[in-house]
């Protein structure tokens, strides 16, 4: 798919982080480019500055999220390109004691929901949104309608205590990539999921330096955090090459995460 003004995009968590670089990258190559986000002020401030639409959607919202695709297209026209990139974490351990008193306790079940709802189903529910607006597309070189990019993080393979809700939301991101450029491949639409390792996020950047400087030096090669343009630049790879389908790559520096 070529990049040009010709194409519009949607961006989920595009206010800040992955998201963002990524907003910013289709952008500067002419592609008119909507913003979901749940952050307002940060969103219309990408948006103002990209030439873009902001749309506040909160994922876990069947309305807002279609609400959020409405005003997309009302404004741009059906997009061709899906980028998911909004996501959170915590952690809980599967079961521990407090610290207070020394009894069992057991993982909050609402704040592993939270975790799914929002990661996995969002991620789900927005591209299967984008995914059927795109049918009603013409198809371009190859009849190819549109191209859906899902986040994951290489905690899919290997998560640390207290992910277990974190890990098993992003690796139901990667288990569902294949099955779905399967569903659509015969609409010319391809899905592909990109696992970042440790990021310069705003997550990280709320981290004291000397924690910052240790995660990055615990990553093989480079001995540092990935940009968040790193990001982006996989995800226009995979949106530029149209034989790039069905797949979820690691990009994190060789990182496998140790148990803690």
């Amino acid at each position: 798919m070529k990049l040009d003004s010709s194409i519009s995009a949607v961006v989920t968590g595009g206010a800040s982080g992955l998201g963002e670089a990524t907003a910013r990258r289709l952008a500067a190559s002419g592609v008119k480019v909507a913003i979901f986000d749940f952050n307002e002020e940060q969103g219309q401030a990408v948006a103002a500055d990209i030439g873009g639409v902001f749309c506040k959607v909160d994922v876990t919202s069947e309305d807002a999220v279609t609400a959020g695709f409405e005003k997309a297209r009302e404004a741009h026209g059906q997009e061709r390109i899906l980028v998911n990139c909004a996501g959170t974490a915590n952690a809980f351990k599967t079961a521990g004691r407090d610290k207070q008193t020394g009894e069992p306790k057991s993982f909050p079940l609402k704040e592993f929901e939270k975790i799914i709802q929002i990661n996995l189903i969002g991620s789900f529910r927005c591209a299967a949104h984008a995914a059927a607006g795109m049918l009603s597309l013409e198809g371009m070189e190859d009849d190819e309608r549109g191209v859906i990019i899902n986040t994951a993080s290489v905690a899919a393979q290997d998560g640390q205590m207290g992910q277990a809700a974190y890990s098993a939301s992003k690796a139901g991101v990667m288990g569902m990539t294949l099955p779905m450029a399967r569903d659509l491949m015969g609409e010319g639409v391809r899905v592909n999921t990109i696992m970042p390792g440790l990021f310069d996020t705003p997550l990280m950047q709320g981290m004291p330096e000397h924690v910052r400087e240790a995660l990055g030096a615990s990553v093989p090669f480079p001995k540092r955090l990935g940009q968040p343009d790193e990001f982006a630049q996989l995800a226009e790879v995979m949106i530029t090459n149209g034989y790039f389908n069905g797949e979820s790559v690691r990009l994190d520096g060789a990182i496998r995460m140790e148990p803690r």
